[in-house]
């Protein structure tokens, strides 16, 4: 059985894909105890990192979110196999799933709206003053605005 739960690179899974990863590894393994699961990751490793992360804390082997990132930390996966999860949104996520795991946190599936952007003040990112800035907007890890510049 393979299951494709890919996402881009350098991002972090939203919550409703870790929680179908969870659950679709715990189902696999508590069908019959021969079974294991293979990880597989094509790019950052950070990645494969907080599916582990998450599924140990899913899986009650650790008891929060802290114990589970440095408990995968301590490991490593097997001696460097993985890096452990290092991006501030990886790290977020795990504790946002932590949060979902003990009902501290609900899911909204409520569709939001961005009506409008308000920028206070202008950086100065040019050595004259000021700078060009300009706006992409994601819907599901797809652009649907872009602004020019």
């Amino acid at each position: 059985q393979v299951l494709d739960f890919g996402w881009p690179d350098m991002h972090t899974p939203a919550l409703e894909k870790i929680c179908s990863i969870c659950k679709a590894m715990d189902t696999w393994l508590n069908s019959a105890t021969h079974n294991v699961v293979v990880l597989h990751n094509k790019g950052n490793r950070g990645r494969l990192g907080v599916v582990v992360a998450a599924y140990m804390h899913y899986s009650n082997i650790s008891a929060s979110a802290d114990q589970a990132l440095d408990r995968f930390a301590m490991k490593r996966f097997y001696e460097d196999k993985v890096v452990p999860v290092g991006q501030p949104s990886q790290k977020r996520y795990i504790h946002y799933f932590s949060g979902l795991l003990s009902g501290s946190i609900k899911m909204n599936n409520k569709p939001l709206f961005l009506h409008h952007v308000i920028m206070h003040g202008i950086p100065n990112f040019e050595s004259k003053g000021g700078c060009r800035p300009f706006l992409k907007i994601y819907q599901a890890m797809q652009p649907v605005y872009t602004s020019g510049i």
